[in-house]
């Protein structure tokens, strides 16, 4: 099998049929850029938290705090379970549901979870286009798109864009004039990067290094609505370059030809004995009060 078989696989595919775009996802996720998705999902996640509502309710719910690793696996494992069987298996529908109840727990509204959705369909596409091994094609980039339609739709999601251009904009337009700096939403991000360097590779690296080298992968206006220090121009050209090598140097191995499964990732630590989708994601029925409630001069 050479290293663009499975490009020439997806070429050959129909992007628009739901289950052909099911499985050039899976192919792009699992097989071709695992790693690279999985980290650019990690991103979007920080960009999430500065959203002041999304950020503020999840240190409200304490999760992302004082659970930080069973959280983190607890998105991973729901999320994953729809790349990894496809939306119609009954493990898909289980964790979906499981979403939907914690999101009417919470109150979550239509416009957050858009925005929530838009960072997953535009995060790794564009680091993608920056650090992946080859160019993608472009069933991919609309596979993409219909795979997190289709899930926003069994979410119960309303008025998603039709295309690629359209998720961007409205994560580009939704940062421009909302992202801003919480005390909540900087305790996740604080809580996420502390775990972030305990992952392998990065364990071995200290974690003030881990840390930098991070935030040197975010957009100035995320750092500076998270309070965190932006990188200097070295830094991240030295961040970026180190990325390229990682992908020159993918570039040239063997391709993979079984998918990366959730139940692969050496990350996902919580549950080493097996684990319900039906019992992940948080049960609780109240919430701290907001850091605004909290402190009036934060309103």
């Amino acid at each position: 099998m050479d290293r663009f078989a499975w490009l020439r696989h997806i070429a050959a595919l129909d992007p628009a049929h739901p289950v052909e775009a099911e499985e050039i996802h899976k192919i792009t996720a699992a097989i071709e850029f695992p790693w690279d998705v999985r980290q650019a999902l990690g991103l979007a996640l920080f960009r999430t938290y500065a959203v002041p509502s999304v950020g503020e309710l999840l240190a409200r719910t304490g999760e992302f705090t004082a659970h930080t690793q069973k959280r983190y696996d607890d998105t991973v494992l729901l999320l994953g379970a729809t790349v990894d069987r496809g939306f119609d298996d009954p493990d898909s529908r289980t964790a979906i549901r499981r979403m939907n109840q914690m999101h009417r727990r919470y109150g979550i509204s239509n416009d957050d979870m858009l925005y929530v959705l838009s960072t997953f369909v535009v995060t790794p596409l564009r680091w993608l286009d920056e650090f992946g091994w080859r160019r993608l094609h472009p069933h991919e980039r609309q596979a993409a798109v219909t795979h997190y339609r289709a899930l926003g739709r069994r979410m119960g999601i309303r008025d998603m864009p039709q295309d690629e251009a359209g998720f961007a904009a409205l994560m580009d337009d939704v940062e421009a004039a909302r992202f801003a700096h919480t005390a909540g939403g900087r305790e996740v991000a604080d809580a996420t990067l502390a775990l972030l360097a305990t992952f392998p590779p990065f364990s071995a690296l200290p974690a003030a290094l881990v840390r930098r080298s991070t935030t040197c992968l975010m957009d100035p206006h995320l750092l500076r609505a998270l309070h965190y220090p932006v990188p200097t121009r070295a830094e991240r050209a030295a961040t970026r370059a180190g990325m390229r090598v990682r992908a020159a140097v993918e570039r040239r191995m063997a391709p993979r030809t079984t998918p990366i499964t959730v139940d692969d990732l050496p990350e996902v630590r919580s549950y080493p004995d097996g684990f319900d989708l039906a019992r992940l994601g948080t049960f609780a029925s109240t919430v701290r009060p907001s850091s605004a409630a909290a402190d009036p001069s934060r309103r």
